[in-house]
């Protein structure tokens, strides 16, 4: 299971979209630190298909998608140097797979800022800023064993060297290792997974706000104050929330939040967070059970297969396949057969969003 950590300064709302996100009891205080070691709840993917298709074949049970969130402690100036939890904190980000990194945006005197002041652009670039000099500091150790290597002319150390060399000239520039211009071929790759690189982890930002229809912060939409490449867009990819009213909605009942008109907007998080990972859903339906499989996108049928069970990749033969809409509109797995909307696909066929399968091995 692939894993989203939460990020961001000391109170800036983690925990309480932690709790909100995972219904889950978190310790929610108002000063730094009030989390050491990190919270860990799986969260289910909001997704409609799935109550339709259990619907169309009476199914008894009904399996959505999850992802695993993590709330890990706040980060703070000079982490990378061992400030606040330093090292600790960022070893924990090291273990996830994608970065939620929350900003606070909203007022209230009550609750601690730890720089005194509400500056969301700023405290953006404090976190960013801490985790490139965290990876620079590791491509920097890097580099000193495949310099060494490459003077032996080592042959994958002297493939891996400028694609180090480049990822540490955009690091040293200010910007996000994520905006190196790489090729990824083997050498590549085998690289970036050694590096482990905090900053290679695809970000989603959440901007905690208490007036959700307010427009964020005019520094937030131009570029950020850590420069960006030419080639990546300046539209960030995030989502507004009211954290704490999001925490309120799971204490009230149905009739509550349909009586004062609240909405809740974490299924946004939820949908792009599980985008952010590279993950898409496929679906087997039955009496049974209705299921949400989650796989990498780009997977082929086996490859979808082996997240049901292995025997299902290495025994392959063929794949019945239907989109999810074209199900509803047969009405049974059996009219769509007989009117042909059932496709056999092999073992290069790559899988869609929101496809029916039935596996035959």
């Amino acid at each position: 299971m692939l894993k989203v950590g939460i990020v961001g300064l000391p109170n800036v709302g983690k925990s309480t979209l932690f709790k909100a996100l995972t219904r889950k009891s978190v310790d929610i205080s108002n000063y730094p630190f009030c989390t050491i070691e990190p919270n860990v709840g799986i969260v289910e993917v909001p997704d409609d298909r799935l109550a339709k298709l259990a619907a169309l074949s009476h199914s008894k049970k009904i399996v959505p998608a999850v992802i695993e969130f993590v709330d890990i402690a706040g980060l703070v100036k000079g982490a990378s140097e061992g400030e606040g939890l330093g090292n600790k904190f960022l070893s924990h980000i090291r273990e996830v797979d994608a970065i939620v990194e929350v900003i606070r945006v909203f007022s209230n005197e009550k609750i601690i800022h730890v720089h005194s002041t509400i500056d969301p652009a700023h405290d953006r670039e404090i976190v960013e800023t801490e985790l490139i000099l965290a990876d620079l500091d590791t491509v920097a150790k890097v580099r000193a064993r495949l310099e060494k290597e490459a003077r032996g002319q080592n042959k994958e150390a002297l493939a891996q060297l400028p694609v180090l060399k480049n990822i540490e000239q955009t690091l040293a520039e200010g910007k996000l290792a994520s905006q190196a211009a790489l090729m990824y071929d083997e050498a590549t790759k085998v690289l970036i997974r050694e590096l482990s690189l905090l900053t290679m982890k695809p970000i989603l930002y959440v901007y905690n706000v208490t007036d959700f229809d307010a427009p964020l912060p005019e520094k937030l939409l131009r570029p950020h104050a850590v420069p960006r490449n030419d080639s990546v867009s300046e539209s960030v990819t995030g989502v507004k929330l009211d954290v704490k009213i999001e925490e309120e909605l799971i204490e009230m009942s149905a009739e509550e939040v349909k009586e004062m008109e609240l909405i809740s907007h974490l299924g946004d998080l939820i949908i792009q967070a599980y985008a952010l990972l590279g993950l898409m859903t496929y679906f087997t339906t039955g009496e049974d059970e209705t299921r949400a499989w989650t796989i990498p996108s780009g997977s082929t049928a086996p490859q979808a297969g082996a997240a049901i069970h292995g025997d299902f990749e290495e025994k392959f033969i063929r794949a019945e396949v239907i989109h999810w809409t074209k199900l509803l509109e047969a009405g049974s797995w059996s009219t769509a057969r007989d009117k042909g909307s059932l496709r056999l696909e092999g073992k290069e066929y790559i899988v869609q969003d929101g496809d029916v399968i039935v596996f035959k091995i």
